[in-house]
């Protein structure tokens, strides 16, 4: 960890391998599984396809650095605070992957103005509006966190409540897995996904105060969790696809990411980190946000006239240059811009605080 800095460089490079699993995911297996392009990779995908593990290593880090991130803000300071990280490079990925859509894709990819509109907002998936580009979907999970950390910041986050409130959420989920609660419930509890941001917050307590019981309990009851959904999330996916997704390899996946992070939250690994590491982790969200529809559009309209190898490692690098670009071009001018609006607009006063700012922002 750079202590001047306050930022865990290991995470970002994290951030990095699971940006550029989700992508392999797409290119090289979903996209001709899915029906959605005719590059086919039949050795490569046999590894690509777990690639969409990647989303886990994101919610376990988001859980991790999100509520670091949160600590000592005010309710108002943390919701201005991921406004500014998540809307402008969405706003323009929304409005990018729509032209593109709209202009491109022969109707494969068909965007109705209500459906870009709501989308803008990132809540679409509350009145079941389809979103623009299929790799939205971890938005609405991100966001539903984000609400819970934020019930925290008006409770007062403190490493005793933060304990209470991660049993509380973990015991409920277990209910609602056991049938007992209402379907509509799972909106707030997240039951899918819930265990990762779970262990990543009580990573967060190991990462500032040490490993106690109750936080090492919650992380393993979660691995526990995370493995038990995952390969039943993994069963989906090869129905899906109409393929195989074996579970020992998902299940060796949760595991890995689990140590890994623990391997974080007790410090084991900042000397691996380096200073670089945050120019391309500062990639990713825009990266995630971009590279899907677009690159399947390329594939389909250039797949058969480019060897297929090329044709996804020079989209692969279109989308990190489409990234840079969003990032230097969008995020760092208009984020301050929309840090001063908001804090003209929404009452109150902030709150001083620990700024953490690694979160994967998917």
């Amino acid at each position: 960890m750079d202590s001047r800095a306050g930022r865990l460089h290991e995470v970002d490079l994290l951030r990095i391998c699971a940006a550029v699993s989700v992508m392999a995911y797409h290119y090289l297996f979903s996209a001709y599984a899915g029906g959605l392009g005719g590059l086919h990779f039949p050795h490569v995908d046999l590894v690509a396809r777990y690639g969409y593990l990647g989303v886990d290593l994101f919610f376990t880090i988001s859980g991790f650095v999100v509520l670091l991130s949160a600590w000592n803000r005010s309710p108002r300071s943390f919701v201005v605070s991921r406004a500014v990280r998540l809307y402008p490079a969405y706003w323009v990925a929304v409005t990018l992957t729509t032209l593109v859509s709209v202009g491109f894709s022969q109707g494969r990819f068909p965007v109705s103005l209500p459906q870009y509109l709501a989308n803008l907002t990132m809540f679409n998936s509350l009145p079941n509006i389809e979103n623009v580009d299929v790799v939205y979907w971890t938005l609405w999970a991100e966001l539903r966190f984000y609400a819970m950390i934020l019930v925290l910041t008006w409770i007062g986050i403190t490493a005793r409540r933060v304990t209470v409130f991660c049993w509380a959420w973990l015991a409920a989920t277990f209910v609602f897995q056991a049938g007992l609660l209402p379907h509509a419930t799972d909106l707030v509890l997240n039951t899918q996904f819930a265990h990762y941001f779970i262990a990543g917050m009580a990573l967060c307590l190991i990462h500032r105060y040490g490993p106690t019981p109750q936080t090492l309990a919650l992380v393993a009851i979660s691995l526990g969790n995370a493995v038990y959904r995952g390969t039943g999330f993994a069963d989906r996916v090869g129905i899906r696809y109409h393929t195989e997704i074996h579970r020992p390899v998902v299940v060796a996946i949760i595991v890995a990411i689990f140590a890994i992070m623990l391997a974080v939250a007790l410090k084991l690994t900042h000397r691996l980190g380096r200073p670089w590491f945050a120019v391309l982790g500062a990639l990713t969200y825009p990266l995630y946000l971009v590279h899907a529809h677009i690159g399947f559009i390329i594939f389909e309209r250039l797949g058969d006239q480019v060897n297929h190898a090329l044709l996804v490692a020079a989209t692969m690098l279109l989308m990190v240059g489409v990234a840079a670009v969003l990032h230097y071009g969008v995020e760092r001018p208009l984020a301050p811009r929309l840090k001063r609006l908001l804090d003209r607009v929404l009452p109150g006063r902030h709150a001083s605080g620990v700024r953490q700012e690694t979160s994967p922002r998917r």
